[in-house]
């Protein structure tokens, strides 16, 4: 296509030519140039070609002239990017203090102003001259706004500074932010405590593929975790939940963190639905747990719902755990005993024995308790537990239920 454009072009401006040629042949006219009190009279073309050797003339002159300043400015670019080479390779290396000066003496060339500016901010900042690398930034601020903001933003987060952050992506003349730039404000964002603006930014994130989808899948669930704890009412609450994905409602950290959230906000028949969906539709041991210990009422419900798990599930020690906490709060501690005994023979953890020491302090049995906290700590450490006293444990658990088979955790099964 180029070579038929330029062949199109030679032909017009031939056949031009030709044209033209032919008028000056016909009638050549005259030219009269009076300078000096003189008059100089030639011909057209004469006076064309005369016109046309003095510009070739002019230009022969200028090319001369300026050579040589066209040579130094050629050898400055040379020299910029050979420091810009050099600089960056010192940063790769760790050689703070020669990095950042070959890149301060680069950027003084236009050409690789931006990107050597922020390299030598890099280099000051990780040798810890903090004014250093502000100066570089802020050299940055006229004609270079947008890569100064990524610049302050990244090093602002890799400190901590989370807010220095956000008002440098916010700023007005940084709009709209590249693709780095929205990766860096959800950041940001998600830092402040603003997940659910972080969120909302994974769709363009998504788009211009700014992190691995595998990446990207870990901070959807954190960041609709955090956004679901964050929620400042049940309407919020509720917005966040029903725009989730179908996957992340199953999630046991999201339904967790919802139901956290509604019971604190005593939505308390929409948190316990919440695990009890979540439950029936894939078992979790931390779920099943959380059952018990949110801080709501509906004790015949949950505990009715507990135990038709537990036909599934004899050998869960969350869900013994949570049957003996609803019991208790029912009232009925001997059958709250028997259930924290039955989960700590499946390996139930601190919070088994901090329940059993609830108890007993409840029932005025101040040894037990006593010693089921100091169990319960010592649980917390991965140290051995102590026996209470009047009760062998396996013996006790062995005459209450018999290993059936190992389910698919490998976890005993128990029948009660």
């Amino acid at each position: 296509m180029n070579l038929f454009r330029n062949l199109l072009f030679w032909i017009v401006l031939a056949l031009v030519g030709a044209l033209v040629a032919q008028l000056l042949v016909q009638d050549p006219g005259h030219v009269v140039v009076t300078y000096g009190g003189i008059d100089y009279v030639t011909n057209l073309p004469k006076a064309l070609l005369i016109l046309i050797g003095g510009l070739l003339a002019l230009w022969l002159v200028w090319k001369v002239i300026s050579l040589p300043f066209v040579a130094m400015r050629r050898h400055r670019k040379k020299q910029a990017r050979a420091r810009l080479i050099d600089g960056l390779e010192a940063l790769h290396q760790g050689h703070w203090a020669r990095a950042e000066k070959s890149l301060g003496q680069a950027a003084r060339s236009r050409d690789v102003a931006a990107i050597a500016e922020v390299a030598a901010a890099r280099s000051a900042s990780a040798r810890g001259d903090a004014a250093a690398a502000g100066r570089h930034l802020d050299a940055l601020a006229a004609d270079y706004p947008v890569a100064r903001a990524l610049a302050v933003a990244d090093l602002a987060l890799a400190e901590d500074r989370a807010g220095d952050a956000l008002a440098a992506l916010d700023a007005a003349n940084v709009q709209p932010l590249p693709p780095r730039g929205l990766a860096l404000r959800a950041q940001a964002l998600a830092a402040l405590g603003r997940a659910g603006e972080a969120y909302g930014l994974l769709g363009a994130l998504r788009q211009h593929s700014v992190w691995p989808a595998e990446r990207l899948a870990q901070l959807e669930a954190a960041w609709a975790e955090a956004a679901l704890r964050e929620a400042a009412d049940a309407n919020v609450l509720a917005d966040h939940w029903e725009t989730l994905p179908k996957p992340l409602k199953s999630e046991p950290a999201a339904v967790a963190a919802y139901a956290e959230r509604a019971a604190a906000l005593r939505w308390e028949e929409a948190a316990a639905k919440s695990l009890e969906q979540a439950l029936d539709t894939r078992w979790d041991e931390s779920l099943a747990a959380l059952y018990g210990r949110l801080p709501i009422g509906r004790l015949e419900a949950r505990r009715a719902n507990a135990e038709r798990w537990l036909q599934a599930h004899s050998g869960s020690p969350g869900l013994l755990v949570s049957l003996a906490r609803i019991s208790r709060a029912q009232g009925q501690w001997p059958q709250a005993e028997g259930y924290l005994h039955r989960a700590l023979a499946q390996g139930a953890n601190s919070e088994a024995w901090e329940e059993l020491g609830h108890g007993y302090a409840q029932a005025g049995d101040e040894n037990r308790a006593r010693l089921s906290y100091v169990n319960a700590l010592r649980a917390a450490r991965g140290e051995a537990a102590t026996e209470l006293p009047g009760r062998d444990l396996r013996q006790k658990i062995f005459d209450e239920a018999v290993i059936e088979e190992r389910d698919e955790h490998g976890m005993p099964r128990l029948r009660g």
